[in-house]
């Protein structure tokens, strides 16, 4: 069978969960960096650094019901703040996805917002690790990012206010005046970190930036880790079949070169709700 992608994929993101045991000491993630170098140099596949790379701090939380009637329709509401240091941010992210392993319920809702807001639209093909190292499993996101939110007109009211915002809810059967608070409540937060390493080239046109980033309950208390790396699908490089299988190939092997790392699960937002994606 033909290796193709579906011309609606604009985005190709790979994540790998690692264990989060000592994973906020520099000395940890300065070990890390160096088994990546050494595997991209096996593995031929140029690792570009950057130049002053530094680690942003920004808090992420979600938006659902206290029965989490968002999550059973594969919907998703989370909330990005930059923050300096203890300093947070006045402006926000906003991004609404519905995150599914079947392409055509992802694809089904219309995440589009009503906005004067700056908005990017994104259908993510993700890989993930399966049951076993080495293995790998996708899943579909349907992304809409409103950019420079301002925090103070962010929702913590009711199903009814985030339609307004989000028209192509108004299909799922949910209640209006159904509460949508903080999932785990207001002081759930998460703190994340999160350190450029450098950009993977795959080939023309095909390079994709490489993060690692950490979420912690506080500073001190990491709860998991992620090893990311994500590129844009364009007309460009989306027929670059020999480019796309090496990002596939580099995923499997980098499984089998830092297993110890690895930890189960599917996704960081999983941990959250307490259920598997």
């Amino acid at each position: 069978m033909a290796y193709q992608l579906d011309p609606r994929i604009t985005n190709r993101e790979f994540k790998l969960l690692l264990k989060p045991e000592g994973l906020d000491q520099r000395s940890q993630i300065n070990r890390l960096i160096h088994l990546i170098n050494a595997f991209c140099e096996t593995s031929k596949v140029d690792l570009l650094s950057i130049d002053n790379a530094a680690t942003s701090l920004r808090n992420v939380y979600f938006y659902d019901s206290k029965g989490h009637d968002l999550r059973r329709h594969k919907v998703i509401l989370r909330i990005r703040e930059s923050r300096r240091t203890v300093w947070v941010d006045d402006w926000c992210e906003v991004t609404l996805k519905c995150r599914a392993d079947n392409f055509d319920h992802a694809i089904s809702l219309d995440p589009t917002p009503k906005s004067v807001y700056h908005v990017k639209l994104r259908f993510k093909e993700e890989l993930l690790r399966a049951d076993s190292i080495g293995s790998v499993r996708k899943i579909y996101s349907n992304n809409a990012i409103l950019d420079s939110v301002p925090s103070d007109e962010v929702f913590e009211r009711n199903f009814g206010a985030i339609i307004e915002t989000f028209p192509g809810l108004a299909g799922l059967k949910i209640p209006l005046k159904m509460p949508m608070p903080v999932v785990g409540g207001s002081s759930n937060k998460i703190l994340e970190a999160l350190l450029p390493m450098g950009n993977l080239v795959f080939g023309e046109g095909v390079q994709a930036h490489l993060d690692v980033s950490i979420w912690m309950r506080s500073v001190g208390e990491p709860i998991i880790g992620e090893l990311a790396y994500a590129y844009r699908v364009t007309d460009a490089n989306r027929d670059n079949v020999k480019a796309h299988k090496l990002a596939d190939k580099f995923f499997v092997s980098l499984q089998q070169a830092i297993p110890k790392w690895l930890s189960d699960g599917s996704t960081k937002t999983a941990l959250i709700f307490g259920k598997p994606e």
